[in-house]
């Protein structure tokens, strides 16, 4: 996240993942004009770093599109507590992480559980807490569930994968495990990454943040750290067979992509595979990439925003050869958390676009995307004036989104 510290309590190697994800009332907001690309971009603020130029046209400000089907976010609880990460179970409830430490099971109508328990201590301080999660494929008869949090060690805290098992009643995780963790370990409250996805292989997919504070940032580029990295482990916490850096001494095999600032949005393309994450800049910069194996994302040394404090970052460069381009940058930021693309027929204008849940920007915004570039953006449920956390797609075909403010949105045609 933005961090000032105030702010909030089979692979081929050539290429990108071969792979594809595992499966994501207050006002009604509603979509009635047809897309148009000469449409203005939909962010009219000036940028906090005007000089700054893309790379390439539509890196930015890209034209606004506009839904044509009429649609509606509807509230179906208000009862979560600072949820955090949501993913589909197979009989088409939610489970849902909060940040103090529980998981909570939540109906498509909106029935909230109990807190489950049984989960390793979190610490919940600044960003931290209990973070993204993912069931397994095989859930309906292992009950394993894989979720990513911030543990506090003596030395410090750092991002940590564990796994267990959804008790019978539903009331607990039973054996839960730490199967990894990003080392090392840092005494600080910022920038843990957080989200997890599971690949076709069934390998799981992990991002985590450089810890944001000038010491810790370089890491980023340093592929002896887990910090600021997009890493590919087993389910038991091993390097990944066939990862990028597998077999180098000067490297650790579980990385897959480094160069990240603070990546709390994995989701893979419905189509093609492809792995896309958002990351949050400082001030501008918050960037969508698509994720190859063993590329450099370019953090600290190549942004498009600027330090909190309005001084430039490192040696103010945007662009340097060898260091990978964003598909997409926002400046002003969106602070860009959970993403997914939409795979459903329901609504089948919104086809594999990709939905953000936006927090600074409270609102979730629908890019459209073709042969990976940005080709439109549009904001959602913008009226609602709600820090959205996280976002997935649920078995009746509707987006349902969580709020920072424990709120549960269901997304769908009226």
């Amino acid at each position: 996240m933005h961090s000032k510290p105030k702010f909030l309590t089979a692979i081929c190697l050539g290429g990108v993942f071969a792979l594809a994800s595992c499966g994501q009332s207050a006002p009604k907001s509603t979509g009635d004009a047809s897309a148009d690309s000469s449409a203005a971009p939909v962010e009219t603020k000036a940028a906090n770093s005007p000089d700054y130029k893309p790379a390439f046209p539509g890196q930015t400000r890209i034209a606004g599109v506009k839904t044509a089907m009429a649609y509606e976010g509807k509230v179906l609880t208000s009862d979560l507590k600072n949820p955090w990460g949501i993913t589909t179970l197979p009989d088409g409830r939610f489970l849902i992480t909060q940040k103090k430490g529980t998981m909570r099971i939540v109906t498509p109508d909106g029935k909230v559980s109990d807190s489950i328990t049984g989960l390793p201590a979190v610490n919940s301080a600044g960003q931290g807490g209990l973070l993204g999660l993912r069931v397994d494929p095989d859930f309906a008869s292992n009950r394993t569930v894989y979720w990513v949090f911030s543990e506090n060690l003596p030395e410090g805290n750092l991002t940590a994968v564990a796994k267990g098992k959804l008790s019978a009643d539903e009331k607990k995780i039973e054996g839960a495990t730490v199967i990894y963790r990003a080392t090392p370990a840092y005494k600080g409250t910022l920038h843990y990454g957080g989200r997890i996805l599971i690949d076709k292989s069934g390998n799981l997919v992990i991002s985590t943040g450089e810890r944001s504070d000038l010491e810790t940032r370089p890491q980023a580029q340093d592929l002896k750290s887990g910090l600021g990295k997009v890493i590919r482990i087993t389910k038991e916490g091993q390097p990944a067979p066939g990862n990028p850096f597998e077999g180098k001494a000067d490297a650790r095999p579980e990385l897959f992509s480094y160069g990240h600032r603070n990546v709390q949005g994995l989701a893979f393309h419905p189509v093609t595979g492809d792995l896309w994450e958002t990351e949050f800049g400082p001030r501008g910069g918050d960037e969508l990439n698509r994720v190859e194996a063993g590329k450099n994302y370019g953090w600290p040394t190549i942004t498009y925003g600027i330090e909190y404090s309005g001084k430039k970052v490192g040696d103010s460069i945007q662009q340097k050869a060898g260091l990978e381009q964003p598909v997409y940058y926002w400046d002003p930021v969106i602070s860009p958390s959970g993403i997914t693309f939409y795979s459903g027929d329901a609504m089948p204008e919104w086809k594999n676009n990709l939905f953000i849940s936006g927090l600074s920007s409270t609102h979730i915004a629908r890019i459209v995307i073709e042969n990976n570039k940005v080709v439109g953006e549009e904001r959602l449920l913008e009226n609602e004036k709600e820090r959205f956390r996280d976002i997935t797609e649920g078995k009746d075909g509707a987006l349902y989104a969580i709020t920072d403010g424990g709120k549960l949105y269901r997304i769908f045609k009226k």
